[in-house]
């Protein structure tokens, strides 16, 4: 596994670490790889739990535009659909999945803690979904499912980063619990008792699936097929730069 994402095993816990920290963590196309990676060697047999969670500053800062003077429409849109294709799959595993946010969650970041089923983040966290300011719809139905579709048009349309308070009475958060305390929570769920065996956690999250991930990788190809993807994505790195600079 490429060392962009650490994988940890404790008791019937896989643990997963974006590795990233000089970049915030934010997915380059080799992190992404590596998760799918992992997410595939799943031994459904002795893992109930899968936690997400990033080493340095933050947990997520969205797609690395690092190299964004080298990408085009096209290749962009093949990260984008790589993504959307993480997320899928991580909203789908039969078993639990757990994301533990500090600091920012931002974009595909963002993303990624609104696909798993238990959502922790540590005191000042910040969340931001800026996919629409560039023309894209990335896990757009996966929020407004967990949320509902009034707080998820909320969240979309905020123009600065949703704070801690606001994503709790949103319902994006369901807990908070200070990184310090990360790992007791972790040695918890490593012993944690579960009545669904291998097969049964398979079928009840297959009746859990809503069957719409087609239909979500044709909204994301659609909201991208507009020639200048890579203008628009470069219009909003230099605004956030800005911003920053002030």
């Amino acid at each position: 596994m490429s060392d962009t994402v650490l994988k940890r095993i404790e008791g019937r816990v896989m643990e997963l670490t974006l590795n990233r920290p000089d970049v915030g963590n934010a997915f380059d196309e080799s992190m992404v790889e590596a998760l799918l990676d992992a997410l595939d060697a799943i031994d459904a047999e002795s893992c109930d739990t899968v936690v997400f969670r990033a080493s340095g500053k933050g947990f997520c800062g969205g797609l690395d535009l690092s190299g964004l003077d080298r990408e085009t429409d096209a290749s962009l849109l093949w990260r984008f659909v790589r993504i959307e294709y993480l997320l899928q799959k991580v909203a789908a595993l039969p078993q639990n999945t757990v994301a533990l946010a500090h600091r920012f969650a931002f974009g595909a970041g963002a993303d990624l803690f609104m696909a798993c089923n238990r959502r922790i983040a540590a005191p000042g966290t910040k969340f931001a979904f800026p996919g629409v300011r560039f023309g894209i719809i990335l896990g757009t139905r996966r929020l407004a499912h967990s949320i509902g579709r009034e707080a998820a048009r909320r969240m979309l349309a905020a123009t600065a980063p949703i704070p801690l308070d606001d994503a709790i009475a949103a319902g994006m958060v369901h807990e908070t619990a200070a990184v310090e305390g990360w790992p007791a929570l972790i040695a918890d769920m490593a012993v944690a008792k579960t009545s669904l065996d291998a097969r049964m956690a398979r079928l009840v999250a297959e009746r859990f699936d809503p069957g719409k991930d087609d239909e979500d990788l044709a909204a994301l190809v659609r909201s991208a097929a507009e020639p200048g993807l890579k203008d628009r994505v470069a219009t909003y790195a230099a605004a956030v730069a800005a911003a920053r600079k002030k």
